[in-house]
């Protein structure tokens, strides 16, 4: 489901499109008529984890996605931490496994929900115990790896290059089968 903002987080007034003059020109965002509150629609910082244990990495299937879909562990970060203790967090969190190394691989876009995704390569250790969030996991040797062609994917294949693989995507066919029942399944249906 997607969530929209509709009202004044101050007054509780209806949101209208209204065009103002900012720095870059006159721009029209969402803005409250009454006290000027301007609803910006940043972009959301999102965390990514390529998680690797003992030489593999951990690709994951969350709970709402259908059976062949496996990516990345990923979160948003929580106030007051850093993204390294962010995703340290997130990986705690959802698979038991505590990170002892993180470096950043980059940063990506993820223009279809708004976010940026900063994403790390974290050597962890530990036995793996999914939270509820999360259905299975497998983990899988460097070579075997295949990346999707979105945020996360591109991390991965990003990363890999510097492992000295190239990176192998997905063809349009095998991530449409590895999708499918995905948008059916955020309709609710």
């Amino acid at each position: 489901m997607q969530y929209e903002t509709r009202f004044c987080p101050h007054c509780a007034t209806a949101l209208a499109p209204m065009a103002q003059l900012e720095d870059s020109g006159e721009k029209v965002r969402l803005r409250c008529p009454s006290c000027g509150w301007t609803h910006w629609n940043n972009p959301t910082p999102v965390l990514a984890a390529i998680v690797e244990v003992d030489g593999k990495v951990l690709l994951a299937r969350n709970a709402a996605w259908p059976p062949k879909m496996y990516a990345l562990i990923t979160g948003f970060m929580e106030a007051g931490e850093s993204p390294q203790e962010g995703i340290a967090r997130e990986i705690k969190e959802e698979t038991n496994l505590d990170a002892e190394a993180i470096s950043l691989v980059g940063a990506y876009e993820f223009l279809r929900m708004n976010q940026v995704i900063i994403a790390y390569h974290v050597h962890a250790r530990g036995t793996v115990r999914l939270s509820a969030e999360l259905l299975d996991y497998k983990m899988v040797a460097l070579q075997d790896l295949k990346c999707w062609p979105a945020g996360t994917g591109y991390a991965l294949a990003d990363w890999l290059r510097t492992r000295g693989h190239v990176p192998v995507f997905f063809t349009p066919e095998e991530n449409a089968e590895r999708r499918r029942g995905l948008e059916e399944r955020k309709d609710g249906s």
